[in-house]
């Protein structure tokens, strides 16, 4: 579980493929604290650290992690998202996130807001997707890459968050421009409503 408050960005060193897997090396600033079995969430996604050596450690995405997110496309060199999982003991500063990522989404637009940036991000539209609650509300929350937001300005299949200029120094959003891709988790409340509503 996490909050989508990110730690701070971590450095791919290495991609290796193994058949439909494929492992990817980090270095962040707390990989010494960092233990075997740990889950930790890149761009969002939860991801199980397999391997610590040298001031990295190694973690390892299937075939259905790659294909529902941004993973796949990362070369060596890509600033990630990361955040360990969440203590119980502290306030929930961001929203609750599983590190289950739905799907992706691409950058379409972004306008300067006077100090922060709007960023309009686009996703697939499908109607059995959105009856299963794969949508963004106005003023509810969503993920992108990691990082918990509030959406402003949503469409069927669009939708605006507002960047702070901490949030886009401090993540790797200072790297998103229109055509990026990238990893969304919808609101798991809507999700279970959606649902409860189906089996009415």
């Amino acid at each position: 579980m996490f909050s989508g408050i990110i730690e701070e960005f971590a450095t791919v060193v290495a991609i290796q493929k193994d058949r439909e897997n494929i492992d990817f090396t980090l270095r962040c600033s707390f990989v010494d604290e960092l233990g075997i079995d740990q889950s930790v969430a890149h761009n969002g996604v939860c991801l199980t650290v397999v391997r610590i050596e040298n001031g990295t450690y190694t973690v390892t995405a299937m075939k259905e992690t790659l294909d529902r997110s941004n993973l796949g496309l990362l070369k060596v060199g890509d600033k990630v998202n990361v955040e360990r999982s969440m203590l119980m003991n502290g306030r929930l500063d961001g929203h609750i996130v599983q590190g289950h990522v739905d799907e992706t989404a691409r950058c379409i637009a972004m306008e300067d807001a006077d100090g922060s940036t709007y960023f309009t991000f686009e996703y697939k539209q499908d109607k059995e997707m959105a009856r299963n609650g794969y949508f963004t509300v106005d003023k509810g929350s969503v993920t992108v890459n990691g990082v918990s937001l509030t959406v402003c300005n949503p469409t069927q299949n669009t939708f605006q968050v507002a960047i702070i200029p901490y949030t886009f120094e401090h993540t790797n959003f200072c790297d998103i421009k229109v055509g990026t891709v990238v990893n969304l988790e919808f609101d798991i409340i809507g999700k279970y409503i959606a649902r409860l509503q189906q089996l009415a």
